[in-house]
């Protein structure tokens, strides 16, 4: 797959509009869900992956179909089951007997926006199939390499209440995620809307494309050229520091969640209609970016998937905020 040329960067004014195309062409079809919205195109902007953790029926497909759509990007849906092989993802070379050479056959993660659903019911080999596709972006079989992208973003779902038939995803594969986000369910006037709106059909299969693969490309460009205050650097380390240094923690923020904070904050100032990060856009993406990839020692009754964002919300209250 060919990576867009980058046509030089985008003016303000255009960066501003086509950002607000984008998250009004999504929130058409997500309603009432603006933050969980901003979240998912911060982290496409970031260059990141998305787990969206939450119940079945609130809507995980259909963000993944909308930022598809709306992106005009190629789109493939996996559905992940306990059989499903590595080259059910990668792809396979089959031998040609007119030319009498192997050609290789494209997998679905050859594509720009691939949804993993229920990624914790495949197994543990089958899920490591992806980590060089997100890590990476590219894929690697026959001893031949081969891109993604970009862009190339997984969104990944799972049910964290089902356990059945599950293989819990390996903290080395949570580090790949740039943010685990949840949606939950619509206000009810949102909900009442969805109801009207679905009498007819699909919502999603009417969006039209408002943002082309290239200009995200150039977006993502741009994100990295987002200025960071020294000072906000040293508070960023200081978050990160205090998941390591905290006894209530057994294994802190790593350097490349560090690294996904910094490059979320980036994005999500350009997001803001900004070109320099402020102590909100790192204290705001803390929860999404750093909760997953902390593992607690001992997390209270009640509390066993949320206890690291309690501490992290304590944490933030903790840390001197730079002036």
């Amino acid at each position: 797959m060919p990576a867009p040329s980058d046509n030089g960067p985008i003016a303000a004014s255009e960066t501003a509009s086509l950002l607000e195309k984008l998250q009004r062409n999504i929130e058409k079809v997500l309603l009432g869900k603006t933050d969980v919205v901003r979240l998912a195109l911060t982290a496409l902007l970031a260059e990141g992956h998305v787990l969206i953790e939450d119940v079945p029926g609130v809507g995980k497909t259909l963000l993944a179909k909308a930022i598809a759509r709306s992106l005009g990007c190629t789109f493939h849906r996996i559905q992940f089951t306990p059989d499903l092989l590595p080259s059910d993802l990668i792809g396979t070379s089959v031998y040609h007997q007119p030319t009498g050479e192997f050609r290789f056959h494209p997998g679905p993660l050859f594509a720009q926006v691939v949804l993993a659903d229920e990624i914790n019911r495949a197994t543990p080999r089958t899920q490591s199939a992806l980590l060089e596709a997100m890590s990476e972006r590219q894929v690697s079989l026959d001893a031949t390499t081969r891109p993604l992208g970009p862009p190339f973003v997984v969104l990944a779902t799972q049910n964290p209440f089902e356990f059945e038939g599950t293989y819990p995803l390996p903290e080395s594969q949570l580090d790949r995620f740039l943010m685990r986000i949840t949606i939950g369910y619509p206000p009810r006037p949102a909900e009442k809307q969805i109801l009207i709106e679905h009498r007819a059909g699909e919502p999603v299969d009417t969006l039209q494309t408002v943002v082309s693969p290239e200009e995200v490309y150039a977006l993502q460009l741009k994100v990295r050229r987002v200025r960071v205050d020294e000072k906000l650097q040293d508070y960023l380390l200081n978050i990160v520091d205090a998941t390591r240094a905290s006894p209530l923690v057994y294994i802190g923020a790593s350097t490349r969640a560090g690294l996904g904070l910094y490059r979320a904050a980036q994005a999500h100032a350009l997001l803001e209609g900004r070109d320099y990060v402020i102590p909100d856009d790192i204290k705001g993406l803390a929860g999404p970016v750093l909760g997953h990839r902390l593992l607690m020692k001992s997390p209270r009754a009640g509390e066993t998937r949320d206890s690291a964002q309690a501490f992290l919300a304590d944490e933030l209250q903790r840390v001197m905020v730079p002036v």
